[in-house]
Formats: structure tokens, C-alpha cells, sequence
């Protein structure tokens, strides 16, 4: 599986990277989980620093397009992304809320 960043736009308030890749597989279209290991490798990036929005394959293609975005830090993504995506990345949530909830309960 090869990763190639197609371009990377800054977005300092809320200290991330926006990244569009193109990925080129030879079988079926990679999981989410296997792209963002790729990809943060390609970056340098701790894997929880990494979510992946959206990937776009073409029928018939070995070629997927697909937009992530890549924090300063896992806990900066924990602040930014949405609940869903972050379950989709397996980027679990600080402890430390769960048990505060826990305990007003």
C-alpha cells in the first residue's frame, strides 16, 4: 500500500493539518485503521494523532482518495472531532471524563 499527500493545508486554531492522499492497493480497498497507520507513519505522527474523514474508492479502481486530518496532539483531536469519528479511528476518549461522569451520577 503506497500513501502519496496530494496537498496539506495548515489550520492553526485548531492546531491541525488537513491532508488529501491518494493510496494505491493492490486488493480490496485498505481499512480505516490500516490507512491511518500508514499515513501517520508517512508523517511521522503518533497514529492517535491521526483521523480519517473520508475515503473514496472508484469502482473497479486500486486507487482511493481520501481526506484526514492530523493533530499536534491525540489530546487536541480528543477536543476537536466529533464522538462518531473518533470511534471510527479507535481513538478512545480521556478517562478522566468518564469518571467524573461516573461519579456525579
Amino acid at each position: 500500500m503506497d500513501v502519496d499527500i496530494i496537498s496539506e493545508s495548515e489550520n492553526p486554531m485548531l492546531h491541525r493539518t488537513d491532508v488529501t492522499f491518494e493510496l494505491s492497493h493492490d486488493d480490496a480497498t485498505p481499512e480505516r485503521l490500516q490507512v491511518r497507520d500508514s499515513l501517520a507513519a508517512k508523517l511521522n505522527k503518533d497514529a492517535a494523532e491521526v483521523v480519517i474523514r473520508k475515503l473514496d474508492t472508484k469502482f473497479g479502481m486500486r486507487k482511493t482518495v481520501g481526506e484526514a486530518k492530523v493533530y499536534d496532539t491525540a489530546d487536541d483531536a480528543r477536543d476537536v472531532e466529533q464522538d462518531h469519528m473518533l470511534e471510527r479511528n479507535k481513538i478512545v476518549a480521556d478517562e478522566g471524563e468518564g469518571d467524573a461522569e461516573a461519579e456525579e451520577a
